[in-house]
């Protein structure tokens, strides 16, 4: 038999586009991968498949309309955008001080329900990722919970526009602290059935022990945050290094793991569930009971703000998720940049892990990665 040539060697590495599949993260951006048998031999990261554009977008509307759009930058968790968004303004606008004690908390208590409802999903998304079917469904299930109390506070499950510049938009209703408590409680009946069910898992710790394994001098080289860093043993949390909110008056050390695989990354975000939980009971306890939620900033469609810029950051569950903004004095953003995760561990670190990765073990990665891809097309 006459032996192969050349070119039939070199057709060995065969093309592929996996996605775009909706709803999921990363499930809507699309991997064009080349493989060689079940081996990836590289990859490149495309996004646009969702929400798009949003930096340009603001830029052409007035402050008090962008908000309705950048909830849309990352879905699962709007609120750190909608935070982000009033904080940055805020302190172009001079009225920082002005923001009342009370509404600080429940901004507080907002961002920390945002980052349950998100953990929840993700957690449950990463074993999804290896075939263990119900722990998606369960997890989104509890997180139901979480959005029945925004839906109560803020009248929408997804999207909120609750945090507004001067504070947020109305008080807490009334024994919607109790109801928050009642929420925890069932979470946390549950979650021994979901450690038992994926981090006691035989299939789930062959899957993800010692697999996707980041080199901890990459940390640095490539600006790794949240639970990523923290699965290499790094203690990175906004929260700690640059305090906002009321963050400083609660207790609470970073959860961190040395594994640096996505075992560990997963761990870090399971921990973290219980980490919000305590938060939220923390703030519940130490909110004051009442006063004013809000300061007037004058005429909403008409509202201007002095030239100026800033850089504010927040932790969002994906890590370190930051804003620039500058205006220049007239009634709209004149330049609006996100920096957030997502760019950094879908592009440059995703595509740097991809080459001698097993398919089957492609999107495992990328659920440990937690990219939010319009945060990349922004």
């Amino acid at each position: 038999m006459t032996p192969p040539s050349e070119t039939m060697q070199a057709s060995k590495e065969v093309q592929l586009w996996v996605g775009p599949q909706h709803p999921g993260i990363p499930g809507n951006m699309s991997m064009q991968i080349w493989v060689e048998g079940d081996t990836i031999k590289r990859g490149i990261t495309h996004v646009g498949y969702l929400h798009r554009a949003f930096e340009k977008l603001i830029e052409r509307r007035n402050f008090y309309q962008t908000f309705p759009l950048v909830c849309r930058i990352c879905v699962p968790e709007p609120d750190t955008n909608e935070y982000l968004l009033a904080a940055a303004i805020e302190e172009l606008a001079g009225i920082s001080d002005q923001i009342p004690e009370r509404a600080q908390w429940i901004r507080t208590l907002v961002m920390e329900l945002s980052r349950l409802g998100a953990l929840l999903m993700v957690v449950g998304g990463q074993a999804g990722g290896v075939g263990l079917g119900a722990a998606p469904n369960w997890m989104v299930a509890l997180r139901d919970y979480v959005l029945d109390l925004f839906e109560e506070l803020t009248g929408g499950r997804v999207y909120h526009m609750y945090i507004i510049y001067g504070g947020v938009r109305r008080d807490l209703p009334e024994g919607f602290e109790a109801r928050v408590e009642e929420v925890l409680e069932k979470i946390e009946e549950r979650l021994p059935t979901i450690d038992n069910l994926i981090f006691e898992s035989a299939v789930f710790r062959k899957r993800t022990m010692g697999v996707g394994v980041i080199p901890k001098e990459w940390a640095d080289q490539t600006a790794l945050t949240g639970p990523v860093v923290r699965g290499m043993g790094i203690p990175r949390d906004v929260r700690k290094d640059y305090p906002y909110l009321k963050y400083p008056e609660l207790d609470f050390d970073v959860v961190t793991e040395d594994g640096s695989d996505i075992y560990a990354r997963a761990l870090v975000r399971r921990r973290e569930i219980d980490q919000a939980i305590d938060l939220i009971r923390q703030i519940l306890a130490k909110m004051p009971k009442d006063g004013p939620v809000s300061t007037r900033t004058g005429n909403m469609l008409r509202w201007q703000v002095p030239a100026g810029q800033t850089y504010v950051r927040a932790e969002a569950t994906r890590g370190e998720f930051g804003y620039f903004i500058v205006t220049d004095g007239t009634d709209k953003i004149r330049r609006f940049h996100v920096r957030g995760p997502s760019y950094v561990h879908g592009v440059s670190l995703l595509e740097r892990m991809l080459p001698g990765l097993n398919i089957s073990d492609m999107y495992p990665l990328m659920g440990s990665l937690q990219v939010c891809p319009p945060e990349i097309e922004r």
